[in-house]
């Protein structure tokens, strides 16, 4: 294969104004090249649609097709960012840097679980680290 330029189309463009988004297919052509990165894929969509925040574009199941030089996935331009946090699962939400997960040990998560398992009602809220006090 010939080296190219990245040339990327969309097709099946749909504006779904129930859940306040953009969404198409997006193929990209790139042959003899590596695949381009989320963040390049994202920057030339908000070029091509005038997007002002790149956060509002999420990226999704792309797929190289055999033998390289296409990749095929989907796209969703948000309205805002308050609708992708509304809309997108939260594994989307941490991998697009929106949302941050606090991670905690194997062994604290069953500590506090046997914990919470001796204590009942209102308590157990407590034990479990859930219900914060309103000061």
């Amino acid at each position: 294969m010939t080296k190219g330029k990245i040339t990327i189309k969309t097709r099946k463009f749909f504006t779904n104004r129930l859940l306040n988004r953009k969404q198409f297919v997006v193929d990209i052509l790139h042959p003899g090249q590596v695949q381009l990165s989320s963040a390049q894929l994202k920057e030339k969509l908000a070029e091509k649609y005038k997007v002002n925040n790149p956060q509002t574009i999420v990226l999704g199941g792309f797929r190289t097709k055999f033998g390289g030089g296409k990749t095929t996935g989907f796209a969703s331009i948000y309205d805002s960012v308050q609708d992708v946090k509304l809309v997108e699962p939260k594994h989307k939400l941490v991998k697009n840097k929106l949302v941050e997960v606090k991670k905690e040990g194997r062994r604290l998560k069953k500590e506090k679980k046997n914990r919470a398992s001796i204590v009942r009602g209102k308590e157990r809220a407590k034990v479990r680290g859930g219900a914060k006090k309103k000061e």
